[in-house]
């Protein structure tokens, strides 16, 4: 692709609109282009059939599709798929192929490292380099190869989607608008860390399901691993939460990465059934991975399972979720373009 012509993946349909008023095609051009691009998937403006060739040469002057396919795969003992695309002129960032008996889920990254810090995730270990744009999200549902089994997308790689939440809207819209991929906002899920500031903007704008990285019930502890809660605490932002409705179709759930001694006692598994009291939501117990430079210890299954049963007891729907992708670093907290 070349590095000065803009990408027409990744442009809403009113920004298509722009695209052919600017270089004075018909309107309708606007959703034959999307029908392509979203619909269709195709990797060349010469394959728009329906668009006369004087019109395909013209949009070619200054604009390509702009999809990547990815630079690498690795694929875990598990079946899992771990790829890892190029970005930009010197960043990369990883997704993650997630197959199951019934569905096929893509984890896909909205950012080059992360600027939250969390103690025990690599990616933010990384740093900052890039947010990514549209087209750059975008382009890791559709240029996998298994990207026409995919059911579901989450918004858990590289990256804090509340960071980066104009990019990250803009592709919600693609991907659930009747001229995009008209997939049902049911499919999709976007995590955060707890960024208020954007948190409100997501919730009022999107219909896409919400996770958060919770990990401890207790502000002051929850700021020893997550440098997030001193300007968001996580208290405040349940509060934010708890103002929409989440008693329908659309979900809220809360990951909790148990580690051994810090957040796994019964006074956490107590404080946390109380901070979420009155909340429609679940709980996703997950294990912690091992990274490099980590002095922090997972949790014993057998502690897992008690810590489980007890957010039951109190009412908190939980559940222990499985590991995928571990032996490719696939798995929650271990994506790095630095590996």
């Amino acid at each position: 692709m070349s590095e000065y012509k803009d990408r027409l993946f990744g442009m809403t349909l009113t920004e298509l609109q722009n695209v052919a008023q600017t270089l004075s095609l018909p309107k309708f051009v606007a959703k034959q282009m999307a029908d392509w691009l979203y619909k269709k998937g195709i990797d060349s403006i010469d394959q728009m059939g329906n668009i006369s060739q004087k019109n395909r040469d013209l949009l070619s002057q200054s604009y390509e599709i702009g999809k990547v396919k990815p630079a690498s795969e690795w694929v875990s003992v598990d079946g899992t798929k771990k790829y890892l695309f190029e970005v930009g002129q010197k960043y990369a960032i990883e997704s993650v192929y997630i197959p199951e008996d019934d569905r096929a889920t893509l984890c896909v990254s909205c950012q080059v490292g992360c600027k939250m810090n969390c103690e025990f995730c690599m990616t933010g270990k990384q740093g900052f380099s890039a947010n990514l744009t549209t087209n750059e999200i975008l382009n890791q549902i559709a240029s996998i190869p298994d990207s026409a089994k995919l059911t579901n997308v989450v918004y858990m790689g590289m990256g804090e989607p509340m960071d980066n939440l104009d990019a990250v809207l803009k592709s919600l819209e693609i991907l659930t608008s009747e001229w995009g991929y008209a997939w049902s906002p049911k499919r999709i899920t976007v995590s955060t860390v707890g960024l208020k500031k954007g948190l409100g903007k997501f919730l009022a704008e999107s219909r896409c399901h919400l996770a958060v990285s919770l990990h401890n019930p207790f502000p002051q502890q929850r700021r020893e691993f997550m440098p997030a809660e001193k300007a968001w605490s996580i208290t405040d932002v349940i509060d934010e939460i708890k103002k929409y409705d989440f008693s329908g179709q659309r979900r809220v759930s809360f990951e909790y990465t148990m580690f051994k001694g810090w957040n796994d006692s019964d006074k956490h598994a107590t404080a946390l059934a109380e901070l979420l009291a009155g909340l429609e939501c679940r709980v996703n117990l997950i294990r912690f991975h091992t990274i490099p430079g980590a002095k922090i210890e997972g949790t014993s299954n057998e502690t897992m399972v008690s810590f489980r049963d007890k957010l039951n007891k109190k009412g908190i729907t939980a559940t222990i979720r499985r590991s995928r992708g571990e032996d490719i670093f696939g798995a929650c907290g271990m994506l790095s373009s630095n590996n």
